[in-house]
């Protein structure tokens, strides 16, 4: 494609608000941690590598007698209060702005739990109510 020579239109998006496909199989449930698998298809968040984390799921999708992209789910980035892991892996407060992981579909933790987990987001804050994540 050439340069235009010409004004244009650009569609533009606010960078908030996506839909994604769903993977073959899979439930994911509204207000948890949604991962795109390498094919680009949402999953549920749980322990595994080569996901990415793309935001908490606005609606519970059941593709679980489905195939992959069979239906899709609206996923919202953000800021999100999520669980925090206990013991060694629990995030406080001085691990503002690192980055945390994955452990299931509403709980992250401090490490990568030995390269065995995927990165969610960074840490924006920490209460006894649970780590806010900023995906």
């Amino acid at each position: 494609m050439t340069a235009t020579t010409q004004e244009r239109p650009t569609p533009a998006r606010d960078n908030v608000d996506f839909v994604f496909p769903v993977a073959a199989a899979k439930k994911i449930l509204a207000g948890t941690i949604v991962v795109l698998d390498s094919s680009g298809n949402a999953e549920p968040g749980a322990t595994a590598t080569g996901k990415i984390a793309v935001g908490i799921a606005q609606e519970t999708v059941d593709n679980g007698s489905g195939s992959a992209g069979d239906l899709a789910v609206r996923v919202r980035r953000g800021t999100y209060l999520l669980a925090n892991s206990a013991t060694t892996d629990e995030i406080t407060n001085a691990d503002y702005g690192s980055t945390c992981y994955v452990v299931d579909n509403q709980t992250v933790a401090k490490t990568s739990g030995t390269n065995t987990r995927s990165a969610a987001g960074t840490v924006r804050g920490v209460t006894s109510a649970g780590v806010w994540v900023e995906f």
